[in-house]
């Protein structure tokens, strides 16, 4: 006897994957609870986590093995298959408990200046 389509893997679509809803990942949060990140931000996983990863969802375990490098968040996003949102989130909970390591890059610390680009703007329409 072949068993119901909805009591075998029920959260798995064949065509969409895991059906798990993102604001169920994130218990209805939309807005990291501890820390801003950039979508160029670089995560790595602490020295605290070696140790850790018990009583984690499976998402945040799954971001722990890929940040055991330095990556971005937009990278980590894609490589998760997950929204940007969903992973700022669950970034924002390893965050809160010391599981991970976060760096922004400098804020616009070699950028031209407004005058500069107005300078060059003008001469492009000088052209």
């Amino acid at each position: 006897m072949r068993a119901e389509p909805w009591t075998e893997y029920a959260w798995v679509d064949q065509d969409a994957g895991p059906v798990v809803r993102p604001y169920a990942m994130t218990g209805v949060r939309v807005v990291p609870s501890s820390g801003g990140f950039d979508v160029v931000a670089m995560v790595v996983a602490s020295r605290a986590a070696d140790g850790g990863g018990y009583g984690l969802q499976p998402e945040h375990r799954a971001i722990l093995a890929w940040v055991r490098e330095p990556l971005a968040v937009a990278e980590l996003s894609a490589h998760l298959d997950l929204a940007l949102g969903v992973v700022r989130v669950l970034l924002g909970d390893l965050l809160g408990q010391g599981l991970i390591e976060m760096y922004q890059p400098p804020v616009s610390a070699g950028l031209p200046s407004e005058h500069l680009l107005r300078a060059v703007i003008d001469g492009l329409r000088a052209l």
